[in-house]
């Protein structure tokens, strides 16, 4: 039977997994009862199970056959700090905590490959199941390779999904090269004099520099990398002082920054320093900047694209793949374990409604066999257990 057809047979086990993911959100390395919800699920299938894994990651191990070639599969587990108004039946019952973002689809899409696999064992080799904590800023990703991800379970290959609203269930779109950015944040503090309000004379005033700062910024892609070098600097916060008639002695600036390459990012880092600490002289301040790299960038490898992409054709039909899906300035901390091991990342159809981190954003269960799907057809496909066929 298709992996399709399969697993839509114990779909309603999934999307009642799903839910009680939903209704139980945990933050990002504090995934403590979703790591124990995954791991015992894989054990009930006989699947291997490693626990603790750069925190509170997870790792099933599934081998059938003679082959040593391997293949991993990575879904996220966290939840964001964002209070849910979807009304839903089965919403947060963790106040300020929800799932904005749909790991817990990704996260149940990925245990019914699981299931799936370990039924049919239609492979030769070994698959990990790569459940991942902290993708959403928290340093998920590093924390398990920190911890010898890949040296205690060496990948071939790797793949990972996100769900996107907008894109019909049943629709996958993928690219070649570049398909997520990398992101940093930032924080610049500005030092200057503090003084009364009423005696502006008497200051190195840091919040009027700041704001010059933050203009100057707007420069830093526009006049200092190639227009064929897409990249984003954005100020999103600027706080200075307590009160209306105190001018502060500090003042900071945060953001984020986002870019394709590493070297544009170096690009970015190089010129806001110079912006900074140049404009805060000129008014008498200094400047310091924190630069935290949080995403790599996210390089999709040619040939392991071409195979997720086969694969995903196999499922619903080639012009319901979308291969050269234009890249998206958002981030992805899968993209630190592809620089270790060549893979792929794709997203799959969500349907309508609210986009990922917004309030009332809702995972589309319908999806669940398509992402499930889609990680079982990529083994077969890449573990052939008929090696001569």
């Amino acid at each position: 039977m298709p992996a399709l057809d399969a697993i839509r047979a114990f779909h309603p086990e999934l999307t009642a997994i799903r839910r009680d993911l939903h209704a139980h959100p945990e933050l990002g390395m504090a995934e403590h009862r979703t790591a124990e919800v995954v791991a015992r699920q894989l054990e009930s299938w006989g699947i291997e199970v490693h626990r603790g894994v750069g925190g509170t990651g997870v790792v099933g191990v599934l081998r059938n056959g003679s082959g040593n070639r391997a293949i991993g599969l990575r879904a996220d587990m966290d939840a964001l700090p964002i209070e849910e108004l979807t009304g839903l039946p089965f919403a947060s019952r963790t106040k300020g905590v929800m799932h904005a973002c749909g790991h817990d689809g990704h996260t149940t899409m990925l245990l019914g490959a699981a299931r799936y696999l370990a039924e049919t064992r239609a492979f030769d080799g070994i698959v990990h199941f790569i459940f991942q904590p902290g993708e959403e800023g928290c340093g998920g990703a590093l924390a398990m390779l920190e911890d010898g991800l890949f040296e205690r379970f060496p990948c071939d290959a790797i793949f990972g999904m996100h769900n996107r609203p907008g894109l019909p269930v049943g629709e996958y779109g993928i690219r070649p090269g570049p398909t997520a950015a990398g992101g940093a944040f930032f924080d610049i503090q500005v030092s200057g004099k503090g003084a009364h309000g009423a005696r502006p004379e008497a200051s190195i005033d840091p919040v009027l520099a700041a704001c010059h700062i933050t203009a100057a910024l707007q420069s830093v892609v526009s006049r200092n990398l190639s227009p064929r070098d897409p990249a984003v600097v954005s100020v999103t916060k600027v706080v200075g002082g307590e009160a209306y008639n105190v001018i502060p002695e500090t003042a900071t600036i945060s953001g984020t920054a986002r870019f394709f390459t590493r070297p544009v990012g170096e690009q970015i880092e190089e010129a806001m320093r110079r912006v900074a600490d140049g404009v805060a002289a000129g008014f008498g301040a200094s400047a310091t900047m924190d630069w935290r790299l949080i995403f790599a960038p996210t390089i999709n490898d040619p040939a392991q694209t071409e195979a997720y992409a086969e694969a995903a054709a196999e499922l619903v039909g080639a012009d319901r793949v979308a291969r050269d899906s234009p890249p998206g300035m958002g981030s992805e901390d899968f993209s630190f374990m592809m620089e270790k091991v060549p893979g792929a990342y794709i997203h799959v159809g969500n349907g309508d409604g609210a986009m990922p981190h917004n309030p009332r954003y809702a995972f589309n269960d319908e999806a669940i066999p398509y992402g499930a799907a889609l990680y079982a057809r990529i083994v077969e496909r890449g573990l052939p257990k008929d090696r001569e066929g």
